[in-house]
């Protein structure tokens, strides 16, 4: 893995889960993300342990589905494929308090199991609360994007895929080329996440779009219910967490 630095303030212990603004410094560029550590801290707790013991230093976006959902935090590239997986510190609660609209961060979870959410998130590239607020008992959203930060996601959004997987300089044919293997440099990587504002009341300024789709007393059953949310929900669910993993392993274990 490549080496980087790391920011002091992720050596602050317990007193960091309750930052509130922290930056993803990629490959592709920074942006800062404000987490709503009141309102979801269960979610936020659980994301900001792998920030303190720097388990999202090096992870990949591997799963880019265009103006849908862009997902990183379960793999990372060692020098050799398939990828190695984030070790996890177990699952959390759901809680599904926010709208999954354009620029928020969700976590990403196991399709009929709503509190089986580990290290993985996403960020949405579009409204998706129509579908995300609704199935498997809604997707946590725990934060946003703020300031002009949607240009460096929607900047990776755009890159071609392989398989699902964003890179660059790596062309298709390549892609379609069994024994060739992307390498440190084709990967979108996450370099840091670093704690910008350790402030708690951070998110007083922002208006996150409340999650009112989903009632507590509906059933949830993966997504395949007739309140209005996708009948391939469950499927959703489950590719949610797997990707890039799957692809790899098929494309190159034989």
């Amino acid at each position: 893995m490549l080496k980087y630095v790391i920011s002091a303030a992720m050596l602050l212990g317990s007193s960091s889960t309750m930052a509130t603004i922290v930056e993803f410094q990629t490959s592709q560029g920074n942006f800062q993300v404000n987490l709503f550590n009141q309102t979801t801290p269960k979610t936020v707790e659980n994301f900001m342990k792998y920030v303190n013991e720097d388990r999202y230093q090096g992870v990949i976006f591997h799963r880019l589905e265009p103006n849908f959902v862009l997902q990183g935090g379960g793999f990372f590239y060692e020098g050799s494929i398939p990828l190695s997986q984030v070790e996890s510190f177990g699952t959390v609660d759901n809680e599904p308090v926010y709208s999954n609209v354009r620029g928020t961060i969700a976590m990403a979870k196991v399709g009929g199991n709503p509190d089986s959410a580990t290290s993985q998130w996403f960020f949405n590239l579009k409204d998706n609360s129509q579908n995300l607020d609704v199935q498997n008992g809604g997707f946590t959203v725990f934060g946003q994007v703020i300031g002009d930060g949607m240009e460096v996601v929607d900047k990776i959004a755009k890159l071609e895929t392989c398989g699902s997987i964003p890179l660059v300089d790596f062309s298709q044919d390549k892609c379609s080329d069994d024994q060739v293997n992307p390498d440190e440099s084709n990967f979108i990587s996450i370099e840091a996440v670093t704690i910008v504002d350790d402030n708690e009341n951070t998110a007083d300024t922002l208006t996150p779009v409340k999650n009112t789709l989903l009632k507590p007393t509906e059933p949830d059953n993966g997504g395949d219910n007739n309140n209005g949310s996708s009948s391939s929900g469950g499927l959703f669910s489950v590719l949610m967490l797997m990707g890039a993993g799957v692809f790899f392993r098929r494309r190159y274990n034989r």
